[in-house]
């Protein structure tokens, strides 16, 4: 995703010349090489000052430009919260806060560097949308809906290597939309970001173990959500799954469970997320992910239980 978001980013610089970027120590990965000596006056690394950088990036969007702002996605929201809230969504600009790692990506370096309560405290903030891509073609569309949108956008990335998910989506990527990504009847899975990868896992596992076809989609738009679309789902299919990285306050699962209320839905409803806790386990991804009670087999066995 990483990778995608500069070569996309450097197709919609030389498409318009008021998009620019502002990191803040860190760098888009080697692929961000061809945009710096492009466009090297709309490139600008603040170094260790994310205040200044979204600060920056609100100057530049009240002169007319379309900045995004990056770093990874702790320091990216949580630092300069105040400067994001006030400077960028109380006059409503088009910035775009640029978060690599949400979630659990970042694995080893620990609490400090988890955005597992990212999308909660971004959706609280007025004039704030938020996407979440689940691979880097979503990643693609994403990066171009984020320079076309007119207001503040939380646009949370994974890292690097991440597998293409969508290539056979029977739906297209529409902002502000659920997207099918795969067919089915009777139930389906819901997920965004990057574990999207295990909610597919999971889906494969129902239809060896249950049998038929389960569908699953994308809500790579968190704010604003589709609730007509997730209201559809709702009353289309007799079990409804979600499988997300976040924590069980403020995320998707909550909020489907209340539209599922507000909606009168009748389906099966099972919401899988990130515990209300910081974690000390230290390994891979996958380690933390299943020690949060993420993992195919554990879902599966809760859901059949």
């Amino acid at each position: 995703m990483r990778d995608t978001f500069s070569r996309t980013l450097y197709q919609v610089a030389k498409a318009d010349p008021k998009v620019c970027i502002v990191v803040a120590d860190i760098s888009p990965a080697g692929s961000m090489q061809q945009y710096r000596e492009e466009f090297p006056e709309r490139f600008t690394n603040v170094g260790v000052a994310e205040q200044a950088m979204i600060g920056l990036c609100a100057g530049m969007a009240m002169r007319g430009m379309k900045p995004f702002a990056y770093t990874i996605a702790t320091f990216a929201i949580y630092r300069p919260f105040e400067q994001v809230r006030v400077d960028l969504c109380y006059q409503n600009l088009p910035v775009t806060v640029v978060g690599i790692g949400g979630g659990l990506t970042y694995s080893v370096l620990g609490g400090t560097h988890h955005a597992q309560e990212d999308i909660a405290v971004m959706s609280a903030l007025p004039n704030m949308s938020i996407l979440a891509p689940c691979d880097p073609l979503e990643t693609e569309a994403a990066v171009w809906a984020c320079a076309r949108h007119p207001g503040p956008m939380y646009l949370r990335l994974g890292k690097a290597g991440e597998p293409v998910l969508t290539a056979n989506a029977p739906e297209p990527f529409e902002f502000g939309r659920a997207r099918c990504i795969k067919r089915g009847a009777g139930t389906c899975v819901l997920s965004f970001g990057l574990v999207t990868k295990m909610a597919l896992e999971l889906t494969a596992k129902i239809e060896r173990e249950q049998g038929g076809q389960v569908a699953a989609y994308s809500i790579h738009t968190l704010k604003p959500l589709d609730r007509e679309g997730l209201s559809r789902i709702l009353a289309q299919y007799d079990r409804v799954i979600v499988v997300e990285e976040h924590s069980v306050v403020g995320g998707l699962g909550q909020q489907l469970k209340a539209l599922a209320f507000e909606s009168g839905a009748r389906c099966r409803l099972h919401a899988f997320s990130l515990r209300d806790e910081f974690i000390h386990c230290y390994g891979s991804h996958d380690d933390l992910l299943k020690a949060h009670g993420l993992h195919p087999d554990l879902l599966y066995a809760k859901i059949f239980a």
